[in-house]
């Protein structure tokens, strides 16, 4: 049987596939965790270890060595669309409850799915479109996106915006296995190569884990508005980034559309938050919902509308004319 191939042809499938089996566990049978126990229990809730490790490995398999070009536009594209969910958030705090909204469409709606949701990029899907569209040093650009990843730019726009007050040794601890993966895979390249394949392997099992604490009832609710949010993180971190790829990047937009996705791996930023801030567990699972839905829809149309713009750039750029053939005309 060809699984794999099937769950990739998904999009984010290898996250999403394993999400939803976990939450139809959880749905079908909340207690199946406490009843298998033991090693069973450990995968079903063990959201938290898996990604400490998967922050480790992916923190070993950043190559500090990168070129000028590639930190330059990376680092555009990652300063901006934490910039603009900063943005966002301080004005979503202005109209959204605490806890979130409770009742009517936007029930489930918060400050933290919201942050979720717009800060954090598809890196393995920026990558992949930008070796169709984009030159070889776009295509690198994902190195710095790994920095977004966890919950760590969260916290830090949730801190900053007045949302919550997170003590030192909470972001220390949420960044401190990123850096030392980072510090090992750059000490040894031979370690960056043994812990960066490790890193794609996790992201099925944290999925599972993510999943069962998850119940479906809450997707169902939630999955109009999770669509409406996709949609809008395109268009709101999407815009801002084109200009930002244009002016700082050097770019022709590309790039930044194509960065203008919600990672995989933020559906379960909410969750990690709530762990550490327990005010946030209320919200937390429409705001998981809500990020994952938001992960599928971008994930489908940003390659689509990156594949139109990076047409419509290409035809609208004038053709150049050959060196020989200007020469010529020069002599003639």
């Amino acid at each position: 049987m060809k699984i794999k191939k099937a769950i990739d042809k998904i999009p984010g499938g290898m996250m999403l596939v394993p999400l939803f089996l976990g939450a139809i566990i959880h749905t079908a049978v909340p207690g199946a965790s406490d009843y298998f126990g033991g090693f069973t229990k450990g995968l079903m809730t063990g959201t938290v270890p898996i990604l400490a490790v998967w922050f480790f490995c992916m923190g070993a398999a950043i190559n500090v060595k990168a070129t000028g070009t590639v930190l330059r536009k990376s680092g555009t594209l990652v300063l901006t669309k934490i910039l603009v969910a900063w943005v966002v958030a301080m004005i979503a705090i202005q109209f959204l409850p605490e806890g979130g909204v409770q009742n009517g469409f936007f029930a489930g709606l918060s400050v933290l799915a919201i942050i979720s949701a717009m800060d954090m990029t598809n890196g393995g899907l920026y990558a992949s479109i930008m070796q169709q569209y984009g030159t070889k040093e776009e295509s690198g650009a994902f190195v710095l996106m790994s920095l977004e990843s966890g919950p760590l730019v969260t916290m830090l726009i949730l801190g900053s915006t007045g949302v919550a007050v997170f003590e030192p040794q909470l972001f220390i601890g949420a960044v401190l296995p990123f850096l030392i993966g980072f510090i090992l895979g750059n000490l040894d390249s031979d370690l960056r190569e043994y812990f960066g394949k490790a890193t794609q392997a996790l992201i099925p099992f944290f999925g599972f884990a993510l999943g069962c604490s998850i119940d479906l009832g809450v997707i169902v609710d939630t999955g109009l508005l999770g669509i409406l949010l996709g949609v809008v993180v395109i268009i709101i971190t999407g815009v801002p980034l084109i200009l930002a790829d244009k002016f700082i990047g050097k770019g022709n937009g590309t790039a930044g559309i194509a960065a203008s996705s919600t990672a995989g791996a933020a559906v379960a930023n909410p969750m990690l938050v709530a762990n550490m801030k327990p005010e946030f567990l209320p919200a937390a699972e429409a705001a998981t919902a809500l990020v994952a839905a938001s992960v599928i829809v971008t994930a489908i149309l940003v390659p689509i509308i990156t594949a139109y713009y990076s047409d419509y750039m290409r035809k609208k750029k004038p053709p150049v004319e050959p060196v020989e053939v200007s020469i010529k005309k020069a002599v003639i």
